[in-house]
């Protein structure tokens, strides 16, 4: 009975937590005595006392936000700050889904591979490279193929030749242990 109680409160305790506020001093928070305020409509107020400040806060229904705390006075703005968390949270989504991030796509290859092998995996490259992302090629060489390296580089070079309609070497072939590595990203349209 004593260890549940305990575990519950233990539990319980860490997960009580205010929403966050990007650090903002919202009305009876600000504690700066005297402070520069601009009104809902943008215009400049003066400085007053954090008193006269959250009376014409409440007059409006409205509340007092610390804009710039570090400022001397601090400047305070009479806003809806429920609304301007929202308008907040909005442009940071907006700019969000604007935000595309190109992914890095691997295609592997062998020493001794096919001309319809090295198509298909171009095929299969292009789609990659319209899509916008960048394809990592990599070549493994094993056992004996080691002493086929100019092989490697060959394969390399006729793979670059297939999506060179639609790829830019970004680097050129270069060997990383036991592999062979080039990196594609898609055509600038310039």
């Amino acid at each position: 009975m004593f260890w549940s109680g305990y575990l519950s409160a233990y539990f319980y305790a860490g997960r009580c937590f205010k929403i966050s506020k990007n650090n903002r001093q919202i009305n009876d928070e600000i504690r700066a005595p005297k402070l520069r305020v601009i009104s809902d409509t943008g215009e400049q107020l003066g400085i007053m006392t954090r008193e006269e400040a959250m009376r014409i806060s409440e007059q409006k229904n409205l509340d007092l936000v610390c804009v710039s705390p570090n400022a001397d006075p601090p400047v305070c703005k009479i806003l809806d700050y429920g609304k301007y968390r929202y308008e907040l949270q909005k442009r940071e989504k907006e700019a969000r889904k604007k935000q595309s991030q190109a992914q890095v796509k691997e295609i592997r290859l062998s020493t001794f591979i096919e001309e319809h092998d090295i198509g298909v995996k171009a095929k299969t490259a292009e789609k990659f490279l319209k899509n916008g992302d960048k394809v990592k090629v990599t070549l493994r060489f094993r056992g004996r193929e080691r002493d086929y390296k100019s092989r490697g580089f060959e394969v390399m070079d006729r793979f670059a030749e297939c999506v060179s309609e639609v790829a830019d070497v970004e680097k050129k072939p270069k060997f990383e242990g036991r592999s062979l590595t080039m990196f594609l990203s898609p055509k600038s349209n310039k």
